[in-house]
């Protein structure tokens, strides 16, 4: 596609709207095509600190340019406007009666963003403010971002890190005449959210501060394809290690060298799946504020103790928080490119500045990465809900950068992401970590953010949540109030990004004891070595299924296409799985349908298609509602028919010599191709095109899998066998 022959502006009438406030409208604004199928409007003064100004990587205009759209924006224009005042400004833009919005960030508690009370679509009021209280009606979250996609098939990305609010529907402007069913004396309260739902929609983004903005409009034209193009201008999704797809395990919070090796030991001798080792604050001689430094009285030899961690095959991952205490050897360089106001008496470095992410690393080289750490765990880099007793920096914060408190609670977790890849981006290694915050453009870090809460359902919908913006999620499995309950939450996390059991605050395994007062004080489970054998089996059905995940990943890298999502975005012209927030995509074949402890059967939405349930292989059609019967045991899954399921014969875990055997599962009548994707798993050598595709066919009782690349090193994958489903 040639961009400077589609390149077009397009005049956006702009009326007098009352309810934008009492200064008069902007100019009209044009919009500008800034990359294929990608529209930027701009508007008044932008501020200086937005996403894209400190964005992680180029727009990906290749995988643009293989996206087919048409070639006019998709809103219209005409219905686009603009207000500043001395508040902030808005921008007002169209929606029709129907259409449904998801996306703005990784919300565990909402889903349609169009919904409001008493269900119907009456619109709500989203804040996109960071928080580490997720689970609240108003929109904050671990991950606010101000991204938005529609069930008509276009995105819009509104390029701020204000703590903006959409109004997703619910306000009608002065001067719209079509107010139908409007009218009238309401007796109820239904009749009112009724006649508010027949309304004129609009969706008001009302941004603080801010004396102008640049919104970008995304081409669909499904939903799929706007989702898709938004992460593409993030620069495409992150390919991880292929160890970081095994499962993480996180050892107990006050244990040291000694006490975490006899465990780990103890993990392989059992057999248990386990690619990656935790290790949480007792490592530094200081937290909450954060030292830096070993505490050598819980790890006397660090060097020794991951050196055997390593030669046990584990993957080191250690945990921190930027907060900067008073004893760590940075802190008084650190000072100068720090907030003025102190976290735990610890100082808040600034990430936006050259400087202090350099004096950041420095240390972090000192005490993680020159001992070939494998990745980090980011804690606290969120911000607290409005509360009265706050424990992170005030919004009225000033950093050495020009960043406001507002503007760095945004963007904290983002820089934070940044700064901590440096080291491995340098050596061209890949990473895989956990993060507590982060915001928009965040698709090609290799961070998975997690929650101190614990909520299966709210985690479930997070799952479902992620794939709308760019982010991916981990419902790690913490408490546990009964061992069908934790059953139920490993089979979530293994249908995941990453596949975490955090027992931070646990002496032994959850499968040892899930009462965690009985845990602490030694009280074993008499059954836990059967309860041992059903976990393990749990963990090794997420092993086996690494290759296909790892195939997903790349085509999210590759196309924008996210591995993990919701219904909607496969299905938008299914008014059915419109509000299906506990059911989601696992790769391009797969469906998950979790349950939840306490229930003994689910209903379990099938859109339209054919289906094969993945433990009995019984043929299903699509378009159906059907009943899940699955045991603690299992979690409900379904295979599209027609297509191939590479699956592997589960490993321990993965050495960087590791090839899978695979086993090609034929599910219905004449199989789609599958490309299964094997690169080296460790390097960056995969961005310079050194990679192979394996592509699998199968026709009738042929079969054949051709390898075809740049990739020379040792197979990952073997194809050791076909069979039907």
């Amino acid at each position: 596609m040639n961009i400077k022959m589609l390149n077009s502006t397009v005049v956006l009438l702009a009326g007098m709207l009352a309810v934008h406030g009492a200064e008069a409208d902007a100019p009209a604004p044009k919009a500008e095509l800034v990359a294929p199928g990608i529209w930027r409007i701009h508007f008044g003064e932008p501020e200086q600190f937005t996403p894209t100004h400190f964005r992680s990587a180029a727009i990906d205009t290749a995988g643009l340019e293989a996206i087919p759209s048409g070639q006019s924006m998709p809103l219209d224009a005409a219905k686009i406007s603009f207000r500043v005042s001395s508040r902030g400004c808005s921008v007002l833009l169209p929606m029709t009666r129907n259409e449904s919005i998801y996306g703005l960030g990784l919300s565990t508690k909402l889903f349609d963003m169009t919904q409001g009370k008493n269900g119907g679509q009456t619109g709500r009021r989203v804040f996109l403010k960071p928080t580490d209280l997720p689970e609240n009606d108003l929109g904050e979250s671990h991950a606010p971002a101000p991204f938005y996609v529609s069930t008509r098939g276009y995105g819009v990305f509104v390029d701020t890190a204000r703590f903006a609010s959409f109004y997703t529907g619910n306000d009608t402007p002065m001067g719209d005449t079509e107010e139908a069913g409007d009218g009238g004396v309401k007796t109820s309260t239904t009749e009112l959210y009724r006649a508010r739902a027949q309304r004129v929609k609009t969706m008001l983004v009302d941004v603080p501060v801010a004396q102008g903005l640049d919104v970008y409009v995304f081409a669909g034209p499904t939903m799929l394809d706007a989702v898709a193009r938004y992460n593409l201008f993030s620069g495409g999704g992150v390919v991880p290690p292929l160890w970081g797809l095994g499962v993480q395990y996180r050892g107990y919070a006050k244990y040291g060298a000694e006490e975490s090796l006899s465990l780990a030991n103890r993990i392989r001798a059992e057999h248990m799946p386990c690619d990656v080792w935790g290790v949480e604050p007792g490592w530094q001689s200081r937290s909450y504020s954060c030292s830096f430094t070993w505490n050598t009285n819980q790890f006397p030899d660090p060097d020794g103790f991951i050196q055997k961690m390593h030669e046990m095959g584990y993957r080191m991952n250690f945990w921190e928080h930027a907060f900067t205490h008073p004893t760590s050897p940075m802190y008084d360089e650190l000072k100068p490119w720090a907030g003025n106001y102190r976290v735990w008496n610890g100082l808040v470095p600034d990430f936006a500045t050259p400087q202090g992410r350099k004096i950041f690393l420095k240390q972090n080289s000192v005490a993680l990465f020159d001992r070939q750490v494998d990745g980090v765990k980011l804690d606290e880099c969120d911000d607290q809900p409005e509360s009265a007793f706050p424990w992170s920096f005030p919004a009225a914060s000033e950093f050495p950068s020009g960043l406001d408190g507002e503007q760095m609670h945004s963007l904290f977790g983002l820089l934070y992401q940044q700064t901590m890849a440096e080291p491995y981006v340098e050596k061209g290694l890949r990473t895989w970590g956990l993060v507590r915050n982060s915001h928009a453009l965040a698709g090609p870090l290799p961070y998975v953010l997690y929650s101190d809460s614990y909520d299966p359902h709210c985690y479930v919908r997070g799952v479902a949540n992620e794939g709308f913006n760019g982010l991916l999620w981990t419902p790690e499995v913490r408490d546990a109030g009964s061992l069908e309950d934790l059953y139920r939450r490993i089979e979530t996390v293994t249908f995941s990004a990453d596949a975490v059991i955090d027992s931070w605050f646990i002496k032994h395994p959850p499968w040892d004891q899930v009462n965690r007062g009985k845990n602490n004080n030694d009280e074993l489970m008499p059954e836990r070595g059967a309860v041992g054998e059903t976990v393990r089996k749990l963990l090794q059905l997420r092993m086996s299924f690494i290759p296909y995940l790892y195939t997903a990943f790349n085509e999210y890298r590759a196309t924008g296409k996210p591995p993990i999502r919701a219904l909607v975005l496969d299905w938008p012209d299914d008014p059915k799985v419109r509000q299906i927030d506990d059911q989601f995509m696992f790769g391009n074949s797969v469906l998950v349908a979790p349950m939840f402890a306490g229930d003994r059967e689910r209903q379990v939405y099938l859109p339209a298609g054919d289906w094969c349930d993945f433990w009995t292989h019984a043929k299903l059609s699509g378009g159906t509602t059907i009943r899940a019967t699955n045991g603690v045991e299992q979690i409900p899954l379904f295979v599209k028919g027609g297509t191939l399921l590479p699956l592997a014969e589960p490993v321990e875990f993965i050495k960087p010599d590791t090839c899978f055997d695979v086993t090609v599962n034929i599910v219905g009548d004449q199989p789609a191709d599958f490309i299964l994707y094997e690169d080296d798993g460790v390097t960056t050598a995969y961005a310079k095109g050194e990679q192979n595709q394996i592509v699998l066919h199968a026709n009738g009782d042929q079969h054949s899998a051709g390898r075809s690349g740049n990739y020379h090193g040792p197979d990952r994958f073997k194809i050791t066998g076909w069979k039907p489903f």
